[in-house]
């Protein structure tokens, strides 16, 4: 009696093991439950021979076709903020809007205790201890300054874009890039200007024609040239460029800044009062610089062409210039 309890109690121990054993075994296997379905393929001619060959049936698992399923659902989303927008294809002068310069941030200013109080025609009031900017003011001030960039790339001259701050690379070479200008995002070397012949001197300079063309047989007349300057500057934050700036005003060149509320007025020709700070406000305001740049070299090579047409109709034939020559 004893002996049969005991082979009970065993035989019972042996049965949770393999109990234990069957649960993984159960989630483990790779056999599905479900009927699998067949597709049976179009017969395929082998290349080379005109045998037709037999259709195949291939087994497609219901799992894998449910995946299927799923992969086209979803929902399509419209009129997401895309950063880099800013940066690829960035605003026209005609698309300044308050809502997009509230967008990018360009109207929080510094704390009340860092003002400068020249700024206060540009301030439109405070809110949590942070001066705000006045956005109507913003966007004329903006607006100007497009004006005068395309007017400068309009008539030929060179535009210098400086930006130094971390994170600028990209938005300075792209508004250059737009303009057909010069970009600065490292560091400004002290005496650039003033002292452009012993630190420029041994840059690459070349003549061009009215397209941009650059003429060879013209370069013979730049051994008298004195050292390029630029005819216009423009400057993303001029806190960490008043050498830049200085030596402009030495040199009687125009500059643009984005003004933030800690800065000075007085060193920039057309300061844009906005946001420096901002990644944001400064790859807007440099965009929209650089879209104006690019509208007026395209207004300059449109009046050269049309120019060079004209010239080309006005020349001689050489039939009339032999009648004129004889008469």
């Amino acid at each position: 009696m004893i002996v049969r309890q005991l082979c009970a109690r065993q035989s019972r121990q042996l049965l949770a093991l393999n109990r234990q054993a069957f649960i993984p075994r159960r989630f483990s296997s790779t056999e599905t439950s479900t009927p699998a379905q067949t597709i049976a393929y179009r017969p395929i001619s082998e290349p080379g021979s005109g045998r037709v060959g037999q259709a195949r049936n291939r087994e497609v698992p219901q799992q894998i076709q449910r995946r299927s399923k799923f992969q086209s659902l979803g929902s399509s989303i419209s009129n997401v903020y895309k950063p880099e927008n800013l940066i690829r294809n960035p605003p026209s002068p005609s698309d300044i809007t308050l809502e997009l310069l509230l967008a990018n941030q360009t109207h929080l200013g510094h704390t009340t205790s860092r003002w400068n109080p020249r700024n206060s025609r540009y301030i439109y009031g405070i809110r949590d201890g942070i001066h705000i900017i006045s956005l109507d003011v913003t966007a004329a001030h903006l607006r100007r300054a497009a004006k005068v960039v395309e007017e400068v790339a309009a008539r030929g001259g060179l535009i210098l874009f400086a930006g130094t701050r971390p994170g600028q690379k990209r938005i300075v070479v792209r508004a250059a890039q737009l303009s057909h200008g010069y970009h600065i995002f490292e560091r400004w070397i002290p005496g650039s200007l003033t002292n452009g012949e012993q630190i420029l001197g041994k840059c690459r300079q070349k003549v061009v024609n009215a397209l941009d063309e650059e003429q060879p047989d013209l370069k013979d007349t730049l051994a008298d040239q004195a050292i390029l300057k630029p005819d216009l500057v423009i400057c993303l934050n001029p806190l960490e460029n008043e050498p830049l700036l200085h030596e402009c005003g030495l040199n009687n060149v125009p500059t643009i800044g984005v003004l933030d509320t800690d800065a000075d007025p007085t060193k920039l020709t057309y300061p844009i009062p906005a946001n420096d700070d901002s990644l944001r406000s400064i790859a807007l305001i440099a965009g929209v610089l650089g879209r104006a740049g690019e509208t007026g070299q395209q207004r300059r090579f449109q009046q050269a062409r049309r120019s060079m047409e004209q010239q080309q109709r006005d020349a001689p034939r050489p039939a009339e210039e032999q009648e004129f020559f004889e008469n």
